[in-house]
């Protein structure tokens, strides 16, 4: 059974961080991850992956330090968990939410936000159901939030209002919010300037910078978020083939 091994300052360097591995456009989105992963470290963050080349971890952090707008207090909060390829269907998901499970001892609990259905960059609900997780609350368009409490009697975490209705600030043109959270994001956040401007469309790019920034957003995943016209169309990470099917005049 392959090792799971957890990333610190000591070692981030030496040791890949899961996405983008062979992606060389995505190359500088890496180091970012890399620093961002860095500096979450002070705050508890625990970034855990399976000894293998390939997208097996798990990352997580105490809710009150997450770059999220979620309120769970004295809970621990996945902030991104990936099993693909030949790694699913093995127990190795289960293996790295039990790392999370032993790591919140003392804690109310653990909260992950997911959606209706599958999403792309969200864990798949069915997984969360079938772990013991209860669904506590929901935001437009399909955001949930599952809870596996640890502790009897504790209050139910809850999204922030703000993060209920789908909608932001800016209501001319697109706006793609995003953080540094994920490799891939800086490099197709320029590639959807590109081609929305190609296109004729108004675009404004909003790097997320810090914690309160991202537990004051429109919607709940922070990572990468793109509306239109003030309405949030996709949390899906925009390419010239996915750009007509999410973004219409």
């Amino acid at each position: 059974m392959e090792e799971i091994i957890t990333l610190s300052k000591n070692n981030i360097k030496d040791e890949h961080i899961c996405c983008a591995i062979s992606d060389k456009k995505c190359r500088a989105g890496y180091e970012a991850k890399k620093e961002w992963l860095s500096g979450q470290f002070d705050q508890g963050m625990v970034f855990k992956k399976l000894d293998v080349r390939g997208k097996v971890f798990i990352e997580y952090i105490p809710a009150e330090y997450a770059w999220a707008p979620v309120v769970a207090p004295g809970c621990m909060m996945i902030n991104c968990f990936w099993v693909s390829g030949q790694y699913k269907g093995k127990g190795n998901g289960k293996r790295l939410l039990q790392e999370c499970i032993r790591d919140s001892e003392g804690k109310n609990g653990i909260v992950a936000i997911s959606s209706e259905k599958k999403q792309p960059f969200l864990s798949d609900p069915k997984f969360f159901k079938k772990q013991g997780f209860e669904l506590v609350d929901t935001a437009l368009p399909y955001f949930q939030l599952w809870f596996l409490p640890l502790k009897k009697n504790v209050p139910h975490p809850q999204f922030k209002e703000r993060a209920k209705h789908g909608v932001c600030d800016h209501k001319d043109g697109i706006a793609v919010y995003f953080s540094n959270g994920c490799p891939f994001t800086e490099y197709y956040v320029k590639e959807l300037e590109a081609i929305a401007v190609r296109k004729g469309f108004k675009i404004l790019s909003v790097r997320i910078e810090n914690m309160e920034q991202a537990q004051n957003h429109f919607v709940p995943f922070t990572i990468y978020s793109v509306f239109l016209h003030g309405k949030f169309v996709t949390q899906h990470i925009l390419n010239e083939k996915y750009f007509d099917k999410f973004i219409q005049h």
